[in-house]
């Protein structure tokens, strides 16, 4: 079986994300590697690259991790992994090619199977957004709740992400148009923090380690806490999977033994991930992950610990809480038939824990 997708930029931003698509990628791969995080590709073993929308993102974890732990090359693979600021630039490299596999929201395979291409989740990291809108100080006495959306500008890591999804749907949930207020493309960390501080965004939604350090410097307010299944289930009304391993199809069907030990080697890691502390994982990951401050990182770690699956299983009317968020404000989606059963298959997750 399979399930939903992100919704794509607008096509102006689609094709300017295209056309510099090589160059992103190239830039991706020297900066994994000269940051000395263990990107890998330069090992042994069948060579796979994966482009990940924010290798030191919390929410991503399982990704490093997995290399950290040396579950890849046990798997007999040579995992190359590479790193964008926002999962919509992850999409953009896998439909192009320059990638065998996408590690970002599950919703983008929705949105691409509308627009006609082929992508499937095969492992499920979450069944959380792991999100967080936070609020900046000068506008927490206006901004209450996303009933108050309306006129402000608000921060997203990039136009057609995750966080601009859901910054949309939270909106009109609350009887806010989306024409009604400003999305603003930050990114993540300190351009997000900047961003709040400086007063170019009233609010936005990021993820951990950012909200750990934004908290820390007290440079704003948590508004909404998407980090466990209780908090997506009171924003968005059900389990939200987001952060997953997701492939074009015809890879998939025509390299079945490569993406079982890609499945095997990350649900590892997450039953690995299920029987440690926040410390112990933080421990494992690059040294500068923790921006210099080990404890808050492992903070941070610790907050987001609740979003992730412990098995790679899709969760139980995941994809309809998806297709429903979709459906709410992006026109494509909703005037469309989804077939949710082509948006995530269970077949290798089944055998990695059978």
């Amino acid at each position: 079986m399979r399930t939903p997708a992100r919704y794509a930029a607008p096509a102006a931003a689609a094709l300017l994300a295209l056309s510099c698509l090589t160059a992103c990628a190239n830039d991706a791969a020297s900066s994994t590697s000269a940051a000395g995080s263990g990107g890998g590709g330069g090992g042994k073993g069948e060579h796979v690259k994966i482009m990940v929308g924010g290798l030191d993102k919390v929410i991503y974890l399982p990704a490093m991790l997995t290399q950290r732990l040396g579950y890849f090359t046990a798997e007999g693979l040579n995992v190359e992994l590479l790193s964008e600021p926002a999962g919509v630039q992850a999409e953009t490299a896998l439909v192009s090619g320059q990638v065998q596999g996408a590690v970002g929201f599950y919703d983008h395979t929705l949105d691409l199977q509308v627009k006609g291409k082929k992508v499937e989740s095969v492992v499920q990291f979450s069944h959380a957004p792991g999100e967080v809108e936070v609020v900046s100080n000068k506008a927490a006495g206006t901004i209450t709740s996303p009933k108050d959306f309306k006129g402000k500008k608000l921060g997203v890591t990039g136009l057609g992400s995750s966080t601009d999804f859901l910054t949309k749907y939270l909106a009109v949930k609350n009887g806010v148009n989306v024409s009604e207020f400003t999305p603003v493309a930050v990114g993540a960390g300190p351009t997000f923090i900047s961003a709040l501080q400086k007063g170019s965004i009233d609010a936005g939604m990021t993820t951990d380690p950012t909200v750990a350090t934004l908290l820390d410097k007290k440079a704003g307010k948590i508004l909404l806490d998407m980090r466990t299944p209780e908090g997506s289930q009171a924003a968005l009304g059900g389990p939200y999977p987001s952060s997953s391993l997701y492939m074009q199809t015809d890879w998939v069907n025509s390299h079945k033994d490569t993406v079982q030990k890609l499945v095997n080697a990350f649900v590892k890691t997450l039953k690995w991930m299920s029987t440690h502390s926040a410390s112990e994982i933080a421990a494992k990951m690059p040294a500068d992950y923790s921006q210099g401050n080990k404890t808050l990182y492992a903070e941070a770690i610790k907050s987001t610990l609740p979003m992730f699956t412990k098995d790679g299983v899709m969760p139980a009317n995941g994809p309809e809480t998806v297709e429903k968020v979709l459906k709410a404000f992006n026109p494509n989606i909703k005037n469309a038939e989804v077939d949710l059963g082509k948006t995530y298959t269970t077949e290798f997750v089944e055998k990695a824990t059978g």
